[in-house]
């Protein structure tokens, strides 16, 4: 069953709202997000309500193209992105949800090093 759950960057710039049933969160060993040290959790564009303007953030995008990942341009922090491998969908960044026991949750390990 689904939570809704509340969320934002470091100054609380930038908020959402999320409905999540989490299972596991992704840890991806890119130059990217290793650097990060996002904890990501995918879900469709119908469970993430962004309350705050994605034009008002900043918009980085490297290597092909497709992810875009989106910081607030205030704290510096991603609360989410649209994933190169699913651009369709939302990868929320766990570690900007309230409330979240994050040791409580299974990691899977991607290997985002190993794409082209």
């Amino acid at each position: 069953m689904k939570t809704t759950y509340s969320g934002s960057c470091h100054c609380q710039e930038v908020r959402f709202e999320v409905d999540m049933e989490i299972d596991r969160v992704r840890v991806c060993d890119c130059s990217l997000c290793r650097k990060r040290g996002a904890l990501i959790f995918r879900v469709a564009d119908d469970e993430l309500r962004i309350t705050t303007s994605l034009d008002s953030m900043t918009l980085y995008q490297w290597h092909t193209g497709v992810a875009k990942d989106y910081f607030c341009p205030r704290c510096g922090i991603l609360p989410f992105r649209r994933p190169r491998t699913a651009p369709d969908m939302w990868a929320v960044n766990l570690r900007c949800v309230d409330g979240l026991d994050l040791d409580s949750i299974p990691v899977d390990y991607v290997q985002g090093s190993k794409l082209d």
